[in-house]
């Protein structure tokens, strides 16, 4: 998308120091790519590749955090101005998504549920930290982009993070006994609802900004993909708590809910496969925008 008035410049920098100060605030959707991945191997039984991916994962999550508090130390007023920034700022919720998903490793391919807990509740407390931090700047700035210029499928990343802390919950709710299952159960459903409207909110805007702003190719730009991934691990995070309902009564009471909203999920999600394989074709293939 095109680099909207005010915001810090999108271009590339040079390494070190540049690189640091430019670094982007997404950055950690490296983990959350890589432990999906992982994740898809276990279930399709390739046990050495899912857990190989682990251990990058793991790397990977370390170093991103090394480089996220230099970036905050040496320059502060970037990274807290990105955090505020309508381009920019929804960025950090892949720090959210990327520890549940690892959380969710942990549980999934270890079974280290201490590990998955402590990754979970570090999860938790960034979405609370960042979704009113994030939200409440948004809210309050006085000078504001317009709509076309300020939203994008990166916005999607608060749907994503919040479903990744319900997905990491509903796991830890099938391997924690009693009275904290039914906790983590409630939390899982909360966020899973949660989320859900939440994308109805955003994609509501999206949509308007596709159909009555004007879209050049540069404006399509590869975080729009969000608009059916979020979806997607929205439809996980529901199966999940459908088969966790014999744990939790309130769960039991709401499987016809629940059911119906997953594959409401999963029919949204999968309507937009072909629309964003069109756009991209128009984008590449008929307007001739470059793939770098």
């Amino acid at each position: 998308m095109n680099t909207p008035p005010g915001s810090p410049p999108q271009l590339a920098t040079p390494a070190g120091q540049g690189g640091l100060r430019e670094l982007s605030p997404a950055y950690f959707g490296l983990v959350m790519a890589t432990g999906i991945v992982s994740l898809a191997a276990d279930m399709l039984g390739h046990p050495l590749l899912a857990r190989a991916l682990l251990a990058l994962n793991a790397v990977q999550y370390v170093v991103l955090w090394v480089l996220y508090v230099l970036r905050a130390w040496r320059y502060p007023r970037r990274f807290f101005g990105d955090m505020v920034d309508h381009a920019r700022g929804t960025g950090y919720f892949t720090m959210v998504a990327a520890t549940g998903i690892l959380a969710s490793q942990c549980i999934v391919l270890l079974g280290h549920v201490p590990l998955g807990f402590a990754l979970w509740a570090l999860a938790a407390l960034l979405w609370l930290v960042l979704t009113y931090t994030i939200f409440t700047a948004f809210t309050i700035r006085r000078d504001k982009p317009p709509l076309d210029r300020g939203i994008s499928g990166a916005w999607l990343l608060a749907v994503v993070s919040t479903q990744a802390l319900a997905v990491s919950s509903a796991l830890l709710a099938a391997r924690i006994g009693q009275p904290l299952r039914l906790e983590l159960n409630l939390l899982a459903l909360s966020m899973w609802l949660w989320g859900g409207m939440l994308y109805i909110w955003m994609m509501a805007l999206i949509f308007y900004r596709y159909l009555f702003f004007p879209f050049s190719p540069g404006d399509l730009s590869p975080p729009y993909w969000i608009n059916m991934g979020a979806m997607a691990i929205s439809t996980l995070a529901g199966s999940l708590l459908i088969l966790n309902a014999p744990q939790a009564p309130f769960l039991v009471s709401l499987l016809p809910f629940l059911k119906g909203f997953t594959v409401f999920y999963w029919a949204a999600g999968t309507w937009w496969i072909p629309m964003l394989v069109l756009l991209g074709i128009w984008r590449h293939g008929v307007r001739r925008f470059p793939l770098r």
